[in-house]
C-alpha cells in the first residue's frame, strides 16, 4: 500500500513528505512506547502514534520505519518536523484515534507488524 493510499484512508494531512507519497508501506505498528516499536517493527512499516517528540523520529530511524502517522490531530513541533525531513521520514496527521486509525488500515488490507 502506498503512503498516498494510507493518507486517503485516514483522511490525513501531510506534514512532511521528503520522498513523496509513493513510498510503499508493507505493515503498520501502533505504539506510544518506543521500546515496543524497536521490538515489534518489521521492514517497510509505518508507525501510528500519539507521541510527537523528536525521539519518535530517532526511534523510527533506528527501526527502519518508513513513515509516521500522528493520531488525534496531534502535530509535532518544528524541531521534530525538521529532524524527520533530515532523516527522510514522511509525517502524516489524522483526526482518528490510534484504535480507529489502525482498524481502518487493517480493514483496507494493511497487516500489523509481525510478533517476534
Amino acid at each position: 500500500m502506498t503512503l498516498k493510499e494510507i493518507a486517503d484512508i485516514l483522511e490525513a494531512t501531510v506534514i512532511s513528505e521528503p520522498n513523496g507519497l509513493d513510498v510503499s508501506i508493507q505493515s503498520a505498528c501502533s505504539a506510544d512506547m518506543m521500546s515496543a516499536v524497536l521490538y515489534y517493527h518489521t521492514p517497510q512499516s509505518m508507525l501510528i502514534t500519539g507521541l510527537t517528540q523528536p525521539h519518535v523520529i530517532r526511534t523510527a530511524e533506528i527501526a527502519g520505519i518508513r513513515s509516521i502517522v500522528f493520531v488525534l490531530d496531534k502535530k509535532p513541533d518544528e524541531i521534530t518536523i525538521e529532524l524527520a525531513r533530515q532523516k527522510k521520514i514522511p509525517l502524516l496527521c489524522t483526526r482518528f484515534c490510534m484504535y480507529t486509525a489502525s482498524g481502518k488500515l487493517y480493514e483496507a488490507g494493511l497487516p500489523g507488524c509481525l510478533n517476534k
